[in-house]
Order: structure tokens, then C-alpha cells, then sequence
């Protein structure tokens, strides 16, 4: 069946999640969030130039950095000047300020790109066939899809996913009812097998002590990722501009410590989306013993993550175990309220119970 939309210009600021940045200095960032300051863009070095490097890209041998404090502590003794402390924050961030910025690349841009070329890769290939699949039988409209990645910025290898980007709050929840339709077993197009789920389980949850049937268990319920022909893919989906809920400047985040409780989950509509968000009732606090003062569990209302992982990982209803760092959040200088937000490879968790 053909759902398409057809076109679609969402009005989509340059420069948000999904975006890579290549700077003055050859290197490429990946834009995290969707609020940034006025004098920099939020974003993580993902490739830097190496002699040893195994990407090349205009004759220049680039590395790729996967591990967070590996990020960091390569920007601290080479770059130290993407680094700054944000007060609203309340962290060390990584950031590019403005004055540095050489291009930002936009998926939806490189999407079109790769629609018009004649000559194309196995990975672009691929790329555009799924993105019109998703077209076609998923109810997306042409302008609301890209293609992010290492592909993007041309630094992929032969086994690099296909990262795409769903662009808004509607498209993105329509998408969702289709999902299962299009991931069918024996097609192209298709869900992990047990043993794709283990390999996922090591790079997503190794070290963090969860059992692989806890892992299993969420993992085969979320409608953001599967294979196709021989691709893993992943889906981000990015909510429409009216709904990211104010400015940069608007919000200030206060560190209270690490906390670990049981919550029941409220609602989990905004789960989908990267950042990820999950309405909660704390129905006991099991460890408050790291927080810097005590807290009243009835003003704990949100989870929150930027890690794809933690996305679709609890519904409406059910119970989980969180454990991760309890944030004051202050909007506008009025409304308060505190938030889990769950950033840690290995110490943060979200188990349903």
C-alpha cells in the first residue's frame, strides 16, 4: 500500500541533533540536542585527523572516537577551545563556537543529494531504497526524512550503519503505526535476529550488569531499528519546532546527585524522540543516599536521556528501576521541578520491572 505524503519543508533551524559539523580545524562534531547558545553549537568530536586513520577523505586519514571520556580527554590535550563549562548546564559540555564552524551538514540536505546522484555506493544505495520504503509504506513525506551518519560526511567504511533522521512530532508518531507492517519477516526490510540482539546487547549494555533477557525483553519492542539488507539501521525522531518546549536560555538544570528509585511510568509518548522523555510517579526512593539535600519524591516528574538507547525502553503503566543523576530543573525562573536524566554508559539504568 502507498501512504506517501508527498512533500513536506518542516522549517528545521541548521545545526540541531542529526547534524555533523566540520570545523576550521578538519574536524567533525555531531550536534547534540535541539537548544543550543547563541555563540556555539552543542556537539561531540566524532572524527578527528590521524596519519594512522582508517577513513580517508581528500587524501586526509581520519579517526573515528566512540567512547564519551575518550572525547573528552582527546579534546583537552589537543582542543581544549570546544570545551566550556555551561552554568544553565550545570557540566563540562563540548561545543563549537560559531567562529569555528567551516559547514554544518544536515541529513535532509545529504538525502537529496544522494536522490540525485548517478553513481552510488552500496551503503547510499541502500540508504535511498530504505528511505523511500519509509516513504512509500510508512507515511513519510519526502522532506521529512535524512540520512546522518559517517556516510554523510563521506568517512564511512564498508560496514557502517545506516543512520536515518525523521523530522516531526506528527510524521514521526504516523511512522510509528506503520512501522511493524514494513519490518516483515523474509523481507529486506527486517527486525534483528536473536543473535543480532546479543551483539547489541554487548555494545549497548556491557558492563552495566543487566541480564540479557532484561535487555531482550525491551529491545524487541522498540520501533526505531532493524536491518536491511545486511545494514543495521537506526532511526532518530526529532520532534517539530513548536513542541521543543522554549529556548536554550530558558531552562537551567542544577545537579542534585545520583539517585536510584522505582517509578511508574505516566506517560511515554515522548519516548520515541532523541532527547527522550518519559513522564513518571516515584513510588519509592531505594537510594538517596549520594544527593545533596533531601528531596520530596512527589517533585521527581521526568526521565530524560540523549542516548538512543533509552529510547521506546518502558510504556505507560509499567514499573522500572532508575538509577542516574537527579537534576533541578528551573524554567523561565518560575517553574520547578526535578528530572533523572540518564547519560552514563555503564551506571545509568532503566529496568522494566
Amino acid at each position: 500500500m502507498n501512504r506517501s505524503a508527498g512533500m513536506c519543508e518542516l522549517k528545521f533551524p541548521k545545526g540541531i541533533e542529526g547534524d555533523y559539523i566540520e570545523t576550521k580545524d578538519d574536524l567533525y562534531f555531531d550536534v547534540k540536542g535541539l537548544l543550543h547558545p547563541d555563540d556555539k553549537k552543542i556537539a561531540f568530536i566524532r572524527f578527528y585527523p590521524d596519519p594512522n586513520g582508517d577513513r580517508i577523505k581528500n587524501g586526509i586519514n581520519y579517526k573515528k572516537i566512540y567512547d564519551l571520556n575518550q572525547r573528552y580527554d582527546f579534546l583537552r590535550q589537543n582542543y581544549p577551545k570546544y570545551l566550556y563549562h555551561s552554568e544553565r548546564m550545570g557540566l563540562e559540555l563540548q561545543a563549537v563556537p560559531n567562529d569555528k564552524i567551516k559547514t554544518i551538514n544536515s541529513p535532509r540536505d545529504y538525502f537529496k543529494a544522494v536522490s540525485k546522484k548517478q553513481a552510488l555506493s552500496r551503503i547510499e544505495k541502500s540508504s535511498l531504497e530504505l528511505c523511500e520504503l519509509f516513504i512509500e509504506e510508512g507515511g513519510v513525506p519526502k522532506g521529512a526524512i535524512g540520512v546522518t551518519g559517517s556516510p554523510m560526511i563521506g568517512l564511512n567504511k564498508q560496514e557502517s550503519d545506516i543512520d536515518l533522521v525523521l523530522y516531526g512530532t506528527e510524521v514521526s508518531l504516523t511512522f510509528q503505526e506503520y512501522f511493524k507492517e514494513i519490518l516483515t519477516e523474509g523481507s529486506f526490510c527486517r527486525e534483528y535476529n536473536l543473535q543480532e540482539y546479543q551483539t547489541h546487547y554487548e555494545w549497548r549494555a556491557g558492563g552495566s550488569g543487566i541480564p540479557f533477557d532484561t535487555f531482550l525483553a525491551c529491545e524487541r519492542r522498540k520501533r526505531h531499528q532493524g536491518m536491511y539488507k545486511g545494514f543495521d539501521f537506526f532511526i532518530r525522531y526529532i520532534k517539530s519546532p513548536e513542541d521543543w518546549g522554549g529556548q536554550y536560555h530558558d531552562y537551567r538544570y542544577e545537579d542534585f546527585g545520583r539517585i536510584k528509585l522505582e517509578a511508574k511510568i505516566d506517560d511515554s509518548t515522548d519516548s520515541i524522540f532523541t532527547p527522550c522523555s518519559y513522564k513518571i510517579t516515584v513510588l519509592r526512593i531505594l537510594d538517596g543516599s549520594h544527593l545533596h539535600s533531601a528531596i520530596n519524591k512527589v517533585d521527581i516528574l521526568e526521565v530524560n536521556s540523549f542516548r538512543g538507547r533509552f529510547c521506546e525502553h518502558a510504556v505507560r503503566g509499567e514499573s522500572v528501576l532508575v538509577e542516574g543523576k537527579l537534576e533541578k530543573v528551573t524554567f523561565k525562573n518560575e517553574k520547578e521541578y526535578y528530572r533523572i536524566l540518564l547519560n552514563d554508559q555503564v551506571l545509568d539504568k532503566m529496568i522494566v520491572k
